[in-house]
């Protein structure tokens, strides 16, 4: 049954007097697997970029070596710093997946994707950093470039890039993990209308914790890279034609401001899932006003990300006129929700 025993993974079902602890009753044992959707596609075009990456990097360092051509070996040291980022995402794919049932991990490897997004990010500031550096330099003190070497490795690179951005592109930030809805009756409807409303608002979940960091942090290195190569064959080749030497660190400076928005960007979104915040303040509105359409008052609310399309949330309501595993059922219409505890507090009866 693809409903709402599969939709919420594992729920706490809790119903407490108030003053009192309550001992949470478990529905359900199931692991906690929150890897995206489509986690082990990306793994593989990740690895497949890693490998594309590696092979120039050693084709373009034994070339420089051989032929005493520092562009060659430049570049080729140059791929190197992509093909460890490549190999960092395409570790967090592996490890994520390899542990997804390590009970130690108390809610799941869901998160690593997006820490090596961040550690990837970082990298990816430290060379924005580094171009805008050396472009002031070159400005500031002109240097000789080989352009007959440089051309033509830029142009090789650039293809390079090219077929790593195709490779990396399907799914890039497209990851909506929608589930299944079932309707049951007036109150589902009304269920489906609010995950509706809620998914409408934040358009689709595109950067709202349903895209896939990781990947998405690979495939800005890659595009970062091909904007680089166009720029230096456009800096090379006005250089060569028009004498222009200043162009070059000119376009470098460009790049690297460029670079280092997205970098920021993405160290935001990362450390945004790792800190907890709130990910999508649409959802958790749409999943408030659900729980208190009947008449409770949600008075403790918490709504995180466990992974690519998947969000944890906690509530405690009171004055409620339902069971627990009623306010369950009726959040099973928000697809995105893989674990949920709903806590009851109640006036003591004998109070």
């Amino acid at each position: 049954m693809h409903g709402e025993a599969d939709h919420l993974q594992q729920v706490s079902i809790v119903t407490a007097a108030q003053g009192v602890a309550p001992s949470p009753a478990i529905l359900s044992t199931k692991p906690h697997r929150f890897l995206g959707e489509r986690h082990d596609a990306h793994a593989r075009r990740t690895m497949w970029v890693l490998v594309l990456c590696a092979t120039m990097m050693v084709v373009e360092i034994v070339a420089g070596l051989l032929f005493g051509s520092m562009a060659l070996l430049a570049d080729g040291l140059h791929m190197a710093t992509h093909a460890g980022v490549m190999l960092v995402a395409a570790a967090a794919y592996h490890i994520a997946r390899k542990r997804q049932d390590d009970p130690t991990f108390s809610l799941g490897t869901g998160k690593i994707g997006d820490l090596a997004a961040f550690a990837s990010a970082l990298a990816l500031a430290s060379t924005a950093v580094f171009m805008a550096i050396e472009s002031v330099k070159r400005l500031v003190h002109p240097v000789p470039i080989a352009l007959d070497e440089a051309i033509p490795v830029a142009c090789v690179a650039l293809v390079v890039n090219l077929i790593s951005i195709w490779l990396l592109h399907d799914g890039h930030g497209h990851s909506h993990d929608h589930a299944h809805h079932r309707h049951h009756g007036h109150d589902d409807a009304h269920d489906a209308h609010d995950a509706h409303d809620a998914h409408a608002h934040h358009g689709h979940g595109h950067g709202h914790g349903h895209s896939d960091l990781n990947l998405r942090a690979a495939y800005a290195h890659v595009v970062s890279d091909a904007g680089l190569g166009i720029l230096a064959i456009v800096g090379l080749l006005a250089a060569r034609q028009l004498g222009w030497l200043w162009l070059d660190p000119l376009l470098g400076l460009l790049a690297a401001a460029v670079i280092l928005r997205w970098a920021v960007a993405l160290l935001r979104a990362a450390s945004s899932v790792l800190l907890d915040r709130v990910p999508d303040q649409s959802l958790a509105t749409a999943v408030r006003k659900r729980l208190e359409r009947e008449g409770a008052t949600v008075t403790d609310f918490r709504i995180w990300q466990l992974g690519p399309g998947h969000h944890a949330v906690v509530a405690t309501l009171a004055g409620a006129g339902f069971s627990a595993d009623h306010y369950h059922r009726q959040l099973t219409a928000f697809p995105t929700l893989s674990h949920v505890t709903i806590e009851i507090a109640r006036e003591d009866a004998a109070g």
